[in-house]
């Protein structure tokens, strides 16, 4: 078996198909995929030669390459045409997983437009937030994002498009996706730049306020690039094949179980697929069993969730019953995975290996990856960094530290976000000199493979969903009969962290966690109310400077947390 580096050198050289050359982007040099496509357009249009091979799977709709490159035109025409979108204007996607989500997608990029990615779970006030904030022109959505969205876009004079609505159905006003195609309409002409803006993901800040991450299409064909590198990286070590030995092969599919407005979804899922020709089966929402159903019955070869799903999977009382002998890969990410979950897997499943993968909406998903018998060998870390991106663990002062030290980890790569929608300052605090500051604190071994141990910023990791302590406790202080709460994450077996509230009432007050549940549901989206809540009568533990010692809290209230099982109250 090859090394690592041995591996790398044979794929990206010169002349290779993966081969790496250096090139000066905004005036900072990067190593880049020589054969990406520049745009995404021109990654889409190869999806035209895959003709009749089916590419989407969904509650039993089957979607050729051409189907769906017919709606992507037809959408695309409609765009420019109907509704006078430009190059660089913004339009927003309000959906779950459907393959609609991807046709608007490919078509708003493919006419120069960004497309503006809208988390389903948000609740009226945090859509409406994004829509005014990314200055939406149009929305694409389905009936439930369109009746939580109506009242905004009519105010406003914004037009909608909704999907999968019957006629007659839709809100007056919203016009239905049926009705605005025209199949077999050409896919206007559009000059795209590599550096113009392609897509805006939110991910909150600390402050509570989310952040639109913008990519440009150099950064996506970037990150696309370099998963499919990653991949071939495993298959030239192993000799051209990853499964063990006797194992059925089947044709590569993917099954989408993660949302596609996260940059997982979007990205190394969805885009890989797009790109590869792979067939995507899509899970319109998360269920262990329909999962298991669909890798028997479509042989997915790889699966792609939060580590929550992996449990999932093998938690389910009917697990044995299936084959999922198909599987190559248990990839996860968006969340550490534990060791005891790596152990499973491997052991579980008859031919896939685990794997994880270490990125950010900011990195459009890519960093270090590790997976098989380095992931086995090595549970605790998220791998060793990848073609065309670097790594460095900084100290305070941004000085590179040596192996074994620890301090912020950083990157650097051409699939970097260009910076946050109209906040500079929040870009300039994240953006250094072509460098992405994570917030995360972590260390290298000799090895070269990152360990992270802790985030800087205050954030907890639920399910694999960025959940802001900030904006939870800003949303807490709301309610009358709180005078001082603080949120925080404590480990979880399942879900990787819950998130706990620890909350002191003014003086006579009465407030149970049911009642103060119920006044956050109008506040917040479902991911985001604390499932763990403990009152208090006396201030909560502070440092000399007054910030609530967080830490503290959470080894006081909860000492027997552990990422072995659930969490309980002490």
């Amino acid at each position: 078996m090859l090394s690592f580096d041995e591996a790398v050198a044979r794929l990206t050289g010169p002349g290779q198909p993966m081969e790496i050359v250096e090139r000066s982007i905004g005036g900072v040099t990067y190593k880049v995929f020589k054969n990406a496509p520049p745009t995404l357009r021109e990654l889409f249009a190869t999806a035209r030669e895959r003709g009749e091979q089916t590419f989407l799977v969904y509650e039993g709709e089957r979607w050729s390459f051409s189907q769906v490159m017919a709606h992507v035109d037809a959408l695309g025409a409609a765009l420019v045409s109907r509704y006078g979108v430009k190059p660089g204007d913004r339009v927003a996607i309000g959906m779950r997983n459907l393959p609609e989500w991807i046709i608007s997608f490919a078509a708003i990029l493919s006419v120069g437009a960004v497309s503006v990615s809208l988390n389903a779970w948000w609740s009226e006030p945090e859509l409406s937030y994004a829509l005014e904030d990314s200055g939406a022109s149009l929305v694409l959505a389905d009936p439930e994002r369109v009746a939580r969205m109506t009242s905004w876009t009519k105010e406003r004079g914004i037009p909608m498009v909704a999907v999968r609505t019957p006629a007659g159905e839709q809100p007056s006003g919203v016009d239905r996706y049926e009705e605005v195609i025209e199949l077999g309409s050409p896919l206007p002409a559009v000059a795209i730049d590599p550096e113009d803006d392609a897509t805006i993901l939110y991910t909150s800040g600390t402050t509570g306020e989310p952040k639109g991450a913008v990519s440009t299409h150099r950064a996506i064909t970037q990150a696309v690039m370099a998963f499919a590198c990653r991949q071939l990286i495993e298959q030239v070590r192993a000799g051209g094949d990853t499964r063990p030995a006797g194992a059925p092969a089947y044709p590569p599919a993917l099954i989408l179980t993660v949302p596609l407005f996260h940059v997982t979804g979007c990205v190394p899922v969805m885009l890989s697929a797009f790109a590869g020709g792979l067939k995507l089966v899509i899970m319109y929402r998360w269920d262990p069993e329909k999962a298991l159903q669909l890798i028997e019955a479509e042989r997915v070869t790889t699966f792609v969730g939060v580590p929550t799903q992996s449990w999932d999977l093998i938690e389910s009382p009917n697990f044995h019953k299936y084959d999922t002998s198909s599987l190559v890969a248990i990839a996860g990410g968006g969340a550490p995975a534990p060791p005891a979950l790596v152990r499973r897997v491997d052991k579980e499943f008859s031919s896939g290996r685990p794997a994880i993968g270490y990125g950010m909406t900011e990195t459009n998903g890519y960093g270090p990856n590790n997976s098989g018998d380095d992931y086995v060998t090595h549970p605790t870390s998220a791998g060793r960094v990848v073609p065309t991106m670097e790594l460095e663990v900084r100290d305070e002062a941004g000085r590179s530290l040596p192996p074994g030290e620890r301090g912020e980890i950083w990157f650097k790569g051409p699939m970097l976000i260009r910076g946050y929608w109209n906040k500079p300052e929040a870009t300039a605090e994240v953006l250094v000199d072509g460098w992405l500051r994570s917030g995360d604190i972590g260390y290298l071994d000799a090895e070269g493979y990152i360990y992270v141990e802790d985030r800087a910023k205050d954030m907890v990791l639920r399910g694999g969903e960025n959940v802001y302590s900030a904006e939870v406790e800003a949303a807490i202080y709301e309610h009358p009969a709180v005078y001082e709460a603080a949120v925080f994450g404590v480990p979880d077996r399942r879900l990787g962290e819950q998130v706990a509230a620890a909350v002191v009432l003014k003086p006579g007050a009465t407030l149970t966690a049911e009642a103060l549940q119920d006044h956050l549901r109008t506040r917040l989206a479902a991911f985001k109310i604390p499932t763990l809540i403990t009152f208090s009568t006396t201030q909560l533990p502070r440092g000399a400077t007054g910030k609530i010692l967080k830490r503290e809290l959470r080894s006081t209230l909860y000492p027997e947390a552990s990422a072995d099982g659930p969490a309980a109250p002490a």
